[in-house]
């Protein structure tokens, strides 16, 4: 197949970009640089632009081209949106749209997720953002037939990102840092909510599998590991890999939110609420389709990946003064 991804080069599309060539599909990626983390795979090409830049130069860069999938990874806003439908309408045989699996209700009124569950997050606007693309494109597809197939990852990570849910995502070498000098590190709530974390290379799988498939156009997919751990099982793990005796603090998670309000959105209104996700309607339309890596394996591949290279165990000293201030409140609450 001729496949055209945006973006491509992130912590989940280059995932999705090294399978489909080792597929042996064409790939271009519409990509404005290069990744350093996570370069253009040989045998994809490149087409340098920037998809949020001015429309006319997208369109002279895409002209004459039809592709048989086209997946926007970078896709954030009904403004984007209605860039995709205009750039691509009879120009592609599926377009798929990377929303999330954020978009379901929170809190939710059943633990078990499938791709029916209500879509509904008062507590994050980047969700609420991702719940108008979808309606937006279902819309373009009831009205004008346009061929969208929706995705909604979770919380969905790679070598370079330690995905623990309060952590410094532009700096995740920050909490194991801690970790180390045994810093308390922080938990939030009690530990016990449930979690799904899911290796980028086992999403892919699920993602290229549904490329080409016609009956996935109209359809919304969830694509996540079956493994199931709460939270303080998460970071234990983490502290098994570094061979280290945990030292944990678990501050609710309104409190935490009280002194940063980015908590509002990532925690209240995503990972401290308990999720299981049915992933039976994937394996339904890509046979086989099964997540391999789990978390004991995948955090251990990720520390290797960050000790690989001092250069990339940068750390956030805004977000280690905010813990520590967060931490001597919750604490002075103590007789």
């Amino acid at each position: 197949m001729k496949l055209l991804f945006i973006g491509g080069t992130g912590l989940i599309s280059s995932a999705c970009s090294e399978l489909a060539v080792a597929r042996g599909h064409e790939l271009f990626l519409l990509n404005r640089s290069a990744s350093t983390k996570y370069p253009v795979p040989k045998g994809a090409a490149l087409l340098k632009g920037d998809v949020h830049a001015d429309a006319s130069h997208l369109a002279g860069l895409l002209s004459g081209r039809r592709f048989d999938a086209v997946v926007d990874f970078i896709a954030f806003t009904t403004n984007d949106i209605e860039r995709d439908i205009s750039l691509f309408r009879g120009k592609t045989s599926q377009f798929v749209f990377i929303s999330s699996a954020s978009a379901y209700q929170k809190p939710p009124k059943n633990y078990l997720v499938t791709e029916t569950t209500p879509l509904e997050n008062p507590f994050w606007q980047y969700s609420r953002d991702k719940i108008a693309c979808e309606n937006r494109l279902m819309e373009a597809y009831r009205e004008e037939g346009f061929p969208v197939t929706i995705i909604r990852p979770s919380l969905t990570y790679g070598p370079s990102q330690i995905a623990l849910c309060v952590n410094s995502w532009p700096h995740p070498w920050t909490v194991i840092e801690r970790m180390k000098r045994g810093q308390k590190v922080i938990i939030p709530g009690d530990g016990a909510s449930l979690w799904v974390m899911t290796w980028n290379g086992d999403f892919a799988k699920g993602l290229v599998g549904l490329l080409g498939n016609k009956k996935a156009v109209g359809e919304a997919f969830q694509i996540t590991s079956d493994e199931v751990l709460s939270w303080n099982q998460i970071y234990l793990e983490v502290y098994r890999a570094l061979g280290l005796e945990p030292n944990v603090i678990h501050i609710p998670s309104d409190l935490l939110a009280a002194y940063d309000d980015h908590y509002v959105g990532t925690l209240i209104g995503d990972k401290v609420n308990s999720v299981v996700f049915d992933n039976s309607k994937i394996k339904r339309f890509v046979p086989g389709f099964e997540c391999e890596v789990n978390w004991a394996d995948g955090a251990r591949r990720v520390l290797k990946w960050f000790e690989e290279d001092a250069s990339r165990r940068t750390i956030d000293n805004d977000m280690n003064a905010s813990w520590d201030k967060i931490i001597a409140g919750y604490e002075r609450g103590f007789p």
